[in-house]
């Protein structure tokens, strides 16, 4: 496949922004309710902790979405996965503001987050797979805003409508709009061409270039085929010699990151400023950290941005186990910023990730490193309560591990202008005979 930029590229960008902007609703926590929720559904007292529970299988749901949703996207496709998620998180979230029962409301919540999931992964893949290598970083990364303003969307959305099932429908309402993108949203011609379907990746591509105004000769049309035979790839693959360093240090990393995005995340309130306000924040400065990835990424390469970044949201949540209690500003601060560089270690590991694995297994890894952010995901609320011992506790986990896996990014390959490899038999990590070289 051709290294420039596709023509229907931004065209798929802009419909996979308006599906995360409306993802990021199902991670408001029943602690955040107001309007009755949590006396209605006995939440006080020694029940309390089932607020961080409900978390918990939230996150849970994370983990089979991208258990699921990973391998059948490269069995099936990238389109039909994505409308079946939008589906999905369409009926169960609208769902949600209906049920009876706070164990009801857990597994809702458990079925909306597979398809949260399902989509992230997804999107990730549809977009890389569309773009050439230039413009890889800014696709995923513009798309990527959308959680910021999903989040900013929350802060102000749970401020003006305190009663939590209200609050659910106007989240999850807007998602049944999305349901035009069945005639609109494209296949990945890239995976057509991996499967051996090849006259209908041309079509695709013919559309898209009759949409932007452009022209595709004939002959062009007839170079496009496999560089060589593809075969199928599988969940072992990931683990075979060539890709098995890339596949573990990945995993790890992408739980590095996940235990730190979601333990500043979800410890908003604990910081003792007002939640709506620190919200706010959190998912104003998430915009800033994206953005500031595309042009990190192409300064410094993906190797270094990854583990810099990670060893920097690290540390401060290693610095926040230091700050006295009655000093609610400065510890809010610090989170901020260490919710910056987590936010962006976070984006620079989805765009690291879809670049590492090759076409056949690029959502199975992808979903892999997915699973594995999700098994923090879950330890995250389940860790916070430790501050019962001692209030370090948890900011010291939160901190140490993205420290030490933060290392182990030395080990990988850059990507940084290298064409994405399609099948695990040749090219399988791109540059993989290349020194790692020094890190800094």
């Amino acid at each position: 496949m051709a290294a420039t930029r596709h023509p229907m590229g931004h065209a798929v960008e802009q419909c996979l922004i308006s599906i995360l902007s409306f993802s990021i609703l199902p991670y408001l926590p029943p602690s955040s309710w107001k309007g009755g929720g949590q006396s209605k559904f006995d939440l006080v007292c020694d029940r309390a902790v089932l607020n961080d529970v409900s978390q918990s299988v939230y996150m849970a749901g994370l983990l089979i979405g991208a258990m699921i949703f990973g391998i059948l996207s490269d069995r099936i496709g990238r389109r039909p996965v994505l409308l079946i998620c939008i589906l999905i998180q369409s009926v169960f979230g609208l769902g949600i503001a209906f049920v009876p029962h706070f164990y009801v409301y857990m597994a809702f919540r458990c079925v909306v987050a597979s398809a949260v999931s399902g989509i992230m992964i997804t999107v990730v893949s549809l977009v890389t797979e569309w773009v050439g290598v230039s413009y890889r970083p800014k696709a995923v990364l513009i798309a990527h805003t959308s959680f910021a303003i999903g989040q900013m969307m929350v802060a102000g959305l749970s401020y003006g409508i305190r009663n939590w099932r209200l609050l659910e429908i106007a989240g999850s309402a807007p998602m049944f709009a999305l349901f035009f993108y069945i005639w609109v949203l494209p296949e990945s011609a890239r995976w057509l061409v991996t499967k051996g379907r090849i006259e209908e990746a041309k079509k695709v591509l013919q559309k898209a270039a009759a949409i932007n105004k452009r022209s595709l000769s004939p002959g062009l049309l007839e170079q496009l085929k496999p560089e060589q035979e593809v075969k199928s790839g599988s969940f072992l693959d990931l683990f075979r010699k060539d890709l098995r360093k890339v596949t573990l240090i990945m995993s790890c990393v992408w739980f590095a990151d996940s235990i730190v995005y979601y333990g500043l995340s979800l410890s908003v309130t604990d910081f003792g400023l007002d939640i709506y306000l620190t919200q706010l924040a959190f998912g104003a400065v998430e915009f800033p950290a994206r953005i500031s990835c595309i042009f990190l990424l192409d300064w410094f390469g993906r190797k270094k941005v990854q583990g810099i970044l990670l060893l920097l949201a690290g540390l401060m949540s290693l610095i926040l186990t230091g700050i006295p209690e009655d000093q609610p500003v400065a510890i809010t601060v610090l989170a901020i910023i260490g919710k910056f560089t987590a936010t962006a270690t976070f984006s620079t590991s989805y765009v690291y990730a879809a670049e590492l694995f090759p076409t056949i297994v690029r959502q199975t890894g992808v979903g892999l490193c997915s699973t594995m952010a999700r098994v923090a995901g879950i330890l995250a609320p389940l860790i916070i309560p430790l501050d019962q011992y001692h209030r370090a506790i948890p900011m010291a986990i939160f901190g140490s591990i993205p420290v030490v896996v933060a290392l182990s990014c030395i080990l990988l390959p850059e990507t940084k202008g290298v064409d994405l490899a399609d099948d695990t038999g040749k090219d399988q990590t791109p540059d993989e005979e290349q020194k790692t070289g020094e890190f800094f």
